[in-house]
């Protein structure tokens, strides 16, 4: 496995992060033994990063698959928490669900600009008192916005940021991938640790799924980057493409020809975007929400770059 140092943090990374989100219960929702089997299959890889969230719902995956296991393990968390009080909740949330003493690193989730910060920062102050008590080991933001990295980068008590980053610059809410690059590459060198996610942008480039890896992990600026995983094929997969290594037939076969299908989040806010760019007709609006015709959706991805929220997955 490749190791990197996450900035000026004290954590020595994966290059490669395990995502739990499509794992839990808001899209393949695996039982718990199913989660923990992928999980563990990580670990033995070498994979020592895990992030996750607490909306996200996989807490007792990671729980589950921790049990006996001791070597080191670094786990990322976020919340939208914006008081004190909440924060305070969510951090008790993380130590309780997740068994441990201390969350090694702690972000304000899906933050969008300085002002989201500012406005947060009640939270941030909770986390930095608990930093100082041993609960916490970093303090880091999450985001798909150019505007929120610039931000950060020039935050000192900020020491992780968590970007969108893509081969395509797919789902970034603010700007071009040039332009995020940018800020990415100014807040690496201001010591901030950075690892990346929708490398494959939430599925929609699944038609270059090996391509957009790659890109991903040859990224200088990146430390290491969160790659959603449900599937210990998909492990076995992403690590060996990781390291240069041919994966197994058998293996490669699962990943990428097994059934895909489009997935709608539910902070879809019926924008209708997405259906004027679908060719095949298979998107409309129900009830203020994006609604798939699976019979004719070709998976193609089109609709995706439409969706200024990131609210279209393939999975």
């Amino acid at each position: 496995m490749k190791y990197a140092r996450l900035g000026k943090t004290p954590f020595k990374v994966s290059k490669i992060c395990l995502g739990t989100l499509p794992m839990g219960p808001l899209q393949s929702n695996l039982s718990i033994s199913e989660g923990k089997e992928v999980i563990r299959t990580a670990l033995e890889l070498g994979i020592n990063f895990i992030d996750t969230a607490q909306t996200y719902g996989t807490y007792p995956y990671i729980s589950e698959a921790l049990k006996g296991w001791h070597q080191d393990v670094v786990i990322a968390t976020k919340s939208y928490a914006y008081t004190r009080e909440a924060m305070a909740q969510s951090l008790e949330d993380a130590r309780r669900s997740l068994n441990r003493d201390k969350i090694d690193i702690f972000e304000l989730h899906e933050q969008e600009s300085a002002l989201t910060i500012k406005g947060h920062w009640e939270a941030v102050e909770y986390l930095l008192e608990a930093k100082a008590k041993g609960m916490v080991g970093a303090v880091g933001i999450s985001t798909h916005a150019v505007d929120a990295v610039r931000a950060a980068a020039n935050i000192t008590e900020i020491e992780v940021i968590h970007p969108l980053l893509n081969i395509q610059g797919l789902g970034i809410l603010d700007g071009t991938l040039e332009e995020m690059l940018e800020v990415v590459k100014l807040a690496a060198s201001k010591g901030k640790g950075i690892y990346g996610m929708k490398a494959i942008g939430g599925g929609n480039l699944g038609g270059q799924v090996k391509e957009a890896l790659d890109w991903a992990f040859n990224l200088d600026m990146a430390h290491s980057f969160a790659v959603g995983m449900k599937s210990i094929a998909e492990v076995r997969v992403n690590v060996a493409w990781l390291l240069g290594q041919k994966p197994s037939r058998g293996d490669l076969e699962k990943v990428l020809f097994r059934r895909k299908m489009l997935h709608i989040e539910d902070w879809c806010q019926g924008c209708g975007k997405c259906t004027e760019l679908c060719p095949q007709q298979a998107l409309s609006i129900v009830n203020k929400r994006a609604v798939v015709d699976e019979k004719k959706c070709l998976l193609c991805g089109y609709c995706a770059r439409a969706c200024r929220d990131f609210c279209i997955k393939v999975i």
